[in-house]
């Protein structure tokens, strides 16, 4: 696949919620997944781990209420694009959280991904 058909497929993934699909489909054994400074793991590496990590994320979560993903941005072997997700977690309540994700294609599978965002301090 081609970075915009590997972007394509990722953006229709998270606009149905198929947030795992779209790991197992799309993501590199070798995935690297990097958040911002003080968030909770702020680097994981490698399929299983990336995986850990959005069960991590998901056992904070009480109710999703809904996202927005945007249309992806490509340029050679990157692409980006804008999320956001309307989520009440177990400890903070509700929460409206926006975040600029970047990604990395290498021969047909994403093997990086960035997240940017302003962390939460009350986690």
């Amino acid at each position: 696949m081609t970075t915009q058909e590997v972007a394509d497929k990722l953006v229709g993934y998270c606009r149905k919620g198929q947030f795992e699909n779209a790991m197992k489909t799309l993501y590199g054994p070798n995935i690297v997944s990097i958040e911002p400074k003080g968030a909770p793991m702020e680097r994981v590496e490698g399929f299983e781990e990336v995986l850990k990590k959005a069960a991590f994320f998901n056992d904070m979560v009480e109710e999703f209420h809904g996202n927005e993903v945007s249309d992806s941005i490509v340029a050679d072997n990157f692409f980006s694009c804008y999320m956001k997700m309307d989520a009440t977690f177990k400890e903070g309540g509700r929460q409206s959280m926006e975040e600029i994700c970047l990604y990395q294609v290498k021969d047909g599978k994403i093997v990086q991904e960035e997240f940017f965002y302003t962390p939460n301090p009350q986690g």
